[in-house]
């Protein structure tokens, strides 16, 4: 018997195509198997090295090489599709390697300003963050945190400046109008040199609220720590 819905699904596939944000190849995924190869190389075999005091970091993969321009495309290229791949990528580490003290926490992104969400459409780590709890089952406050003022780029900062860019950058958003029970994880997309994730804790702390740790996508060579392989 011949098989009729397989010339519509071909046909569907086509019209669902579009072009790969790394090599401009059409695909019916985000990313195409090829640059989504590369991207796994960057993928870290302990993700959880850094899970330890005073904080814990659980991060995916290497800030370098595809993961690099990944993140890259994803903030300043108008590619979110990118920060829904990541969020996967997380997750999936995250089940594969969970903290030995996990306790099932609820996932905070660290927010941007809202000039700054105006600009960009999109915060990447609220993409990050909710993609990475359908694929751990983690509960999602994206609105845990508050931004309340557009600080400089940390990238073009020195650690001492860095922390004084995000003194009192947050506040606590409408997400908590009561305590939480569980501890929060915060997620962002790249791990540097801890300086936005320890304003965030300290905005969290003093509300009372436990935190974790971070999970990032990337952790920069700032951020690693001896024999982190």
């Amino acid at each position: 018997m011949p098989n009729w819905t397989q010339p519509f699904k071909n046909l569907l596939n086509i019209f669902l195509q579009s072009n790969c944000p790394f090599c401009q190849r059409p695909t019916t995924r985000e990313i195409c198997l090829d640059c989504g190869r590369q991207l796994q190389q960057c993928h870290l075999k302990n993700p959880k090295a850094l899970w330890k005091q005073p904080l814990p970091v659980f991060a995916w993969g290497k800030y370098d090489g595809m993961l690099k321009q990944a993140i890259a495309a994803m903030k300043y290229d108008n590619h979110p599709e990118i920060a829904r791949v990541l969020g996967q990528y997380l997750g999936q580490a995250w089940l594969s390697h969970p903290p030995e003290d996990n306790s099932q926490p609820i996932v905070v992104p660290i927010p941007l300003h809202k000039t700054k969400l105006k600009e960009r459409g999109y915060n990447q780590a609220a993409l990050i963050a909710e993609n990475f709890c359908l694929v751990t089952g983690l509960q999602l406050k994206p609105q845990g945190l508050q931004r309340n003022r557009q600080t400089t780029a940390q990238f073009s900062l020195s650690a001492q400046e860095r922390q004084q860019n995000l003194t009192d950058a947050f506040s606590l958003g409408s997400g908590f109008r009561r305590l939480p029970k569980s501890p929060i994880l915060l997620v962002d997309d790249i791990y540097t040199t801890g300086a936005t994730a320890k304003s965030a804790i300290a905005t969290l702390e003093k509300s009372g609220i436990q935190v974790c740790g971070l999970a990032a996508v990337a952790r920069t060579a700032q951020g690693r720590g001896p024999r982190i392989y």
